[in-house]
């Protein structure tokens, strides 16, 4: 556990997905959490399942489908190297023309190393899945499932955590 924080609730385990707004343009969505600002409740994220629908198979064309999970409102997918992505999958089709195409795919880890507790903290009261496709025929969409809990943290822990999410936009 954490320092600074009590667990008040098991897991939970949140689904959700989101689509395209139209074919090869960036749309954001929140998903709320539902916290207890009050009470200074966080979430606890422990693991985070990304699922992207694959990109066209378009003659002589490379396509991909860019998802995230993010922390806070984005104006694009980002990736790991943004501190408030959480997990990032990328996937794409090179299509050669010659009835060939090679498939590139990157997805952050589901679960954290062993030797850690979490992959990260939610202090705001949601978090948003982050989507784009780059030279499809239609719209793609991405699906998440994340696992954590609630916890309490001590006011200076909520501080903290709160100001640095906030910050990291």
């Amino acid at each position: 556990m954490p320092k600074g924080l009590k667990a008040t609730s098991g897991v939970i385990v949140i689904s959700s997905g989101i689509d395209e707004s139209a074919a090869n343009t960036f749309t954001s969505q929140k998903v709320d959490l539902q916290l207890n600002v009050l009470d200074r409740e966080v979430f606890v994220v422990t693991a985070i399942d990304l699922d992207a629908f694959p990109p066209d198979n378009r003659t002589d064309t490379a396509t991909a489908v860019n998802f995230s999970l993010s922390t806070v409102e984005r104006t694009s997918v980002g990736g790991l190297d943004d501190s408030n992505v959480l997990a990032h999958k990328f996937i794409q089709i090179q299509n050669t023309g010659d009835t060939s195409a090679t498939i590139y795919e990157y997805s952050s880890g589901d679960t954290p190393h062993a030797q850690l507790d979490y992959i990260g903290i939610i202090a705001t009261n949601d978090f948003y899945l982050n989507v784009q496709g780059s030279n499809n025929g239609q719209a793609k969409n991405g699906q998440s499932r994340v696992w954590g809990y609630r916890a309490q943290a001590d006011a200076a822990t909520f501080a903290a955590l709160t100001q640095s999410e906030l910050l990291s936009q």
